[in-house]
């Protein structure tokens, strides 16, 4: 009886949430960003998460010109779907509505090659990439095996062993892109402005003043105060009501 009830529960409970996302697919046509975002959020609410919802989100809080909650919804939209390039390029439109221009420091050396090589794709598409090469190699095996030449015999041997190397490239490239991006801590700067610091207190000397919407990456954290680093490599401590964590 006990798993009928929570059987029901939890039809009642999709239901509801399909319910409050299609509302608030036709406040945003109506361009009722508020309304559209207080359904979209009632689903998150109930414990229900899609691309698609913090994409919706996303473009309500654009509309509105609510530059942080927008660009945290897009990069939470992303981290479901990393390969989205209309979510990748409404990202970029929110991003340039930022005040902070925070410039990358680039990669150099073997660290480069390597983060070159590995982000080509999310660690799935690596995976994926790796099951496309081993029936690759299965093709390339049953060609040798059942073939009668010596020349198509050379040929399919080395390829095996080319396809070989790539999936054990492909496997290592989806490892390390896997241990990269959950060992990454983004986050989102809510507060209209505040200040890094040079230690977790009031107090501390300002290490620079950053405002919405910027992206900064959480190293530690002590206390409601967290360390985090920019992506030009500034550190600093920011209170952590500041800032909203992506992941």
């Amino acid at each position: 009886m006990k798993n009928l009830i929570y059987v029901f529960l939890l039809i009642f409970n999709i239901s509801l949430a399909q319910n409050a996302f299609e509302k608030g697919n036709q406040f945003y046509q109506k361009e009722k960003y508020q309304e559209a975002i207080d359904n979209y959020e009632s689903v998150l609410q109930s414990g229900k998460e899609s691309a698609e919802l913090y994409f919706n989100l996303a473009n309500c809080y654009y509309k509105l010109n609510r530059v942080a909650p927008a660009i945290y919804n897009y990069e939470k939209a992303l981290v479901l779907n990393p390969n989205d390039s209309e979510i990748q390029n409404n990202l970029k439109f929110a991003q340039k509505l930022t005040i902070d221009e925070v410039k990358e420091t680039p990669k150099v050396g073997f660290e480069k090659l390597l983060f070159n090589l590995t982000d080509t794709f999310h660690y799935d598409g690596w995976a994926k990439v790796s099951i496309f090469l081993a029936f690759l190699f299965l093709a390339f095996f049953a060609g040798y095996y059942f073939s009668s030449l010596t020349l198509y015999k050379r040929i399919f041997f080395f390829g095996m062993f080319a396809i070989g190397f790539l999936i054990l490239l492909s496997i290592i490239s989806s490892i390390y892109q896997k241990k990269y991006t959950e060992s990454e801590k983004p986050a989102i700067v809510f507060a209209e402005f505040t200040e890094l610091k040079s230690e977790p207190r009031n107090s501390a000397t300002a290490v620079v003043t950053i405002h919405e919407g910027t992206k900064v990456y959480v190293l530690e954290s002590i206390a409601n105060w967290k360390k985090v680093q920019l992506s030009d490599e500034t550190t600093g401590w920011i209170e952590d009501g500041a800032i909203k964590e992506i992941k």
